[in-house]
């Protein structure tokens, strides 16, 4: 007999707002099945507003809105029985972040969580990133958003060290990152690998996603330094355009791709690492997983 339901995770970020519809199948004697059933992508930049003018414009407010009262219709039309909103770097510093939230849980009764950096790791912590996490290998873990960075080290199934950068794709394309912003970086990577013989990076994110995607790599594996060096030199060597046409990237994804490319780079050569896997997992998974968890801790 399964036990079938549907969760749904919304992940409000600096680049796009993203809903993720699972549906959770349980079968008494085997593991828990997560199927995704459908992912809904809306490329609004809040960054650009943010980081910029440091508030949301009302422009992007009412895109919001829109958004938000979609979503709340799919979810409706899906039967979902539990859901979470959480928002990142862009609402977390926007000076109008929690009067937009609340605007929006009024208009749309959705309720938005505006997390930090160690939120947002220990909930992405919470996914089938775990498999990749063996007992004999040390991990950089390298999450890139378009207003931050997360980096996490995990040696031997646990949890090192983790911290959160004002280093976002979003942030970069509009020159808001200081030098000394790429220093404390390389520092901290230098300083908290050092110690290990030998590093592996995970990386998540869209943008690496997408190049995974690209390099027609099999599923579970890595991406060398090599490989990724040279798919770097060629999306910089083409315009922006040619990135839409000739690769097929998203308008919203083929700006932010470069900076996105050159910070995996930069952690790979910081901590010596050779290759990067792609679990292909984000914010919405862990939320998802997480939700599911909750059941258990009520019981």
């Amino acid at each position: 007999m399964l036990n079938i339901e549907k969760y749904g995770a919304i992940d409000i970020g600096s680049n796009a707002i993203r809903l993720l519809i699972a549906t959770v199948i349980e079968q008494k004697g085997h593991d828990t099945i997560f199927k995704k059933t459908s992912l809904v992508r809306v490329p609004i930049r809040l960054g650009a507003d943010v980081f910029v003018d440091s508030e949301i414009s009302n422009s992007n407010y009412l895109r919001m809105l829109d958004t938000l009262t979609a979503f709340q219709l799919l979810m409706k039309t899906h039967n979902i029985v539990k859901y979470r909103a959480c928002a990142t770097s862009a609402m977390r510093e926007a000076r109008n972040g929690d009067e937009v939230a609340s605007k929006l849980f009024a208009a749309t009764g959705i309720n938005i969580e505006i997390i930090d950096g160690n939120d947002e790791a220990a909930i992405i912590a919470t996914t089938d990133i775990k498999e990749y996490l063996t007992h004999d290998k040390v991990f950089l873990y390298v999450d890139v958003g378009g207003g931050s960075t997360e980096l996490t080290i995990y040696a031997f199934g646990h949890t090192v060290v983790s911290r959160s950068f004002k280093l976002g794709t979003v942030r970069l394309i509009n020159n808001l990152v200081e030098d000394s912003v790429w220093t404390q970086v390389k520092d901290w990577i230098i300083e908290n690998t050092s110690n290990y013989s030998h590093i592996t990076l995970l990386g998540t994110g869209g943008n690496i996603n997408s190049t995974y995607k690209h390099s027609g790599t099999k599923i579970g594996k890595p991406l060398s330094y090599d490989y990724l060096e040279d798919y770097f030199k060629q999306i910089k060597k083409m315009t922006y355009e040619e990135r839409i046409t000739q690769l097929d990237m998203n308008p919203d994804r083929a700006d932010v791709i470069i900076p996105a490319i050159k910070i995996y780079l930069s952690a790979m050569k910081w901590s010596g690492a050779e290759s990067i896997y792609v679990p292909k997992i984000g914010l919405s998974d862990g939320i998802i997983k997480s939700l599911y968890n909750e059941k258990f801790q009520k019981e």
